[in-house]
């Protein structure tokens, strides 16, 4: 049994789709989460700046003592393989556990993609997916504004603008005739209608957030790290800019308030 916080970072308000599912996966694990608002988008920027941001972001949840570092972030992960992985506790991104999902769910081997232009670039998910299945068709798209729609809280389910968005990049994917798409991305699940409706209800959509918890609460269990304790879990939060509109916009993503719960941190001295 291990009581340290679980720490989980991503480039924003993305990853706390992923902390709501372990909050359902391990009630009783506390959770250190950093956003790193003063810098989103990742998915824009160069490999190089991704990688420097994601060191200073482990750091930084090094610094709070945690048994696990998890990347909750698409971007991140598609480039994981530059960070230096000596980090002393067990580390996962969403690459492995959702490209495994994906090869499982998929009936007629046609997989959809969408994702930062920096994880579509990096071919990650692509190159995961030929591992597992070298059978798989697959069929990428970036798409750039669904970060920052999400970040500034154009997530109401009807949405015109984000419909929009989603018709624009995803009406190509329903002429391939792919029957599960990749949501790799941890901001996506949260306009997940949006996107279903543009690719078409029979697709089955693979959130990586949810696969994501799924995978670290049979890694922690295997290595005896579970919290074994009985109370609800505790959170702190820590973005890179202001608190005020992580924390309005968090309470719609975790079906909770969260006002006072959030500290800004200087991420640069990390």
């Amino acid at each position: 049994m291990d009581k340290r916080p679980i720490g989980v970072f991503d480039s924003g308000l993305g990853g706390l789709t992923a902390v709501k599912e372990f909050s359902e996966n391990m009630p009783f694990e506390d959770i250190v989460y950093f956003g790193d608002t003063g810098r989103v988008p990742y998915g824009t920027r160069s490999r190089e700046t991704i990688l420097k941001y994601a060191k200073q972001d482990i750091a930084f949840l090094k610094s709070k003592n945690v048994k696990m570092i998890v990347a909750a972030c698409g971007t991140v992960s598609s480039v994981a393989d530059g960070v230096n992985m000596r980090l002393g506790v067990p580390f996962a991104s969403v690459l492995e556990p959702t490209a495994e999902a994906a090869a499982r769910a998929t009936e007629n081997g046609r997989i959809g993609i969408i994702g930062t232009p920096a994880t579509i670039k990096s071919g990650s998910y692509r190159h995961k997916l030929s591992k597992i299945n070298p059978g798989v068709q697959v069929f990428e798209k970036g798409c750039p504004l669904f970060v920052p729609l999400v970040e500034n809280g154009f997530i109401e389910d009807g949405n015109e603008i984000t419909r929009l968005a989603a018709d624009y990049y995803l009406s190509d994917m329903r002429g391939y005739g792919i029957d599960t798409l990749i949501m790799g991305c941890t901001h996506y699940p949260i306009i997940k209608k949006a996107i279903a409706a543009a690719v078409g209800g029979s697709v089955t959509l693979i959130d990586s957030g949810r696969e994501t918890a799924a995978y670290c609460r049979r890694l922690l269990k295997g290595q005896g790290m579970l919290n074994g304790g009985t109370e609800k879990g505790k959170y702190s939060f820590y973005v890179s800019d202001a608190t005020e509109g992580f924390a309005s916009v968090a309470g719609i993503f975790l079906g909770k308030n969260i006002n006072g719960e959030v500290r800004r941190v200087d991420i640069e001295k990390y």
